[in-house]
């Protein structure tokens, strides 16, 4: 795909949603630090049903400790792998009151030695969080990316290091959120909108659909 594509696509993603945001709901950086934490392999419809109650309790590293694994389990059990990610997030709250003041950390290194978290996480910290222009690359980054010619990459890293090459850097901050809706509701995995797509003249997916569909 060439730049003049690249240009236009991230344009009208602008255009269209000036000020892209994440679905997870949270305050602070410690309740979106814990909503990823949570997100893996989750939807985040699923996240926000478990950390609003979560938060009216405990919203913080030390609230979170002395609430416990026990009773924290209690509210993300209908979480999937709840009980792997609780005895993670007591362990980051351990973390973050012991060596960063029980403060989210603004640091990749820092934030990748936390219980629980990976590049991923860490990518959508440091972006929503703290304005960096990094790509948290998920199944919807990766299938979007690859489907519509952004990239060509085979592997989750491999995307996200493409992206950072052929995204326009006036719009690497909010690429990463743009690429998330549009593969959550436009260019879904079985049949993607395309008639419904504001970008489907600049896309090089080869088997566009023809007629609008309801699945999601």
């Amino acid at each position: 795909m060439n730049k003049h594509k690249i240009e236009e696509i991230f344009a009208r993603f602008q255009k269209a949603n000036p000020n892209p945001t994440t679905e997870l709901r949270f305050r602070s950086n410690f309740e979106l630090l814990i909503a990823v934490i949570l997100s893996a392999q989750a939807t985040d419809t699923s996240v926000n049903k478990a950390t609003i109650p979560l938060y009216k309790v405990a919203n913080t590293p030390e609230k979170i400790l002395a609430l416990g694994e026990k009773k924290l389990k209690h509210y993300i059990k209908t979480i999937g792998l709840y009980n792997t990610k609780a005895a993670n997030i007591i362990k980051t709250c351990r973390i973050l009151i012991d060596q960063h003041h029980s403060i989210v950390p603004h640091d990749r290194e820092a934030l990748e030695a936390l219980p629980g978290v990976g590049r991923k996480t860490a990518n959508v910290v440091l972006n929503t969080c703290f304005g960096e222009g990094t790509i948290a690359v998920d199944t919807h980054i990766f299938r979007v990316s690859n489907r519509i010619g952004l990239t060509h990459g085979k592997t989750p890293l491999q995307v996200e290091q493409q992206l950072m090459k052929v995204v326009p850097p006036k719009y690497l901050k909010d690429a990463h959120h743009w690429l998330v809706l549009h593969g959550r509701y436009i260019c879904v995995a079985r049949k993607p909108r395309c008639p419904d797509c504001l970008i489907r003249d600049l896309c090089e997916y080869p088997d566009k659909t023809l007629s609008i569909n309801n699945d999601k």
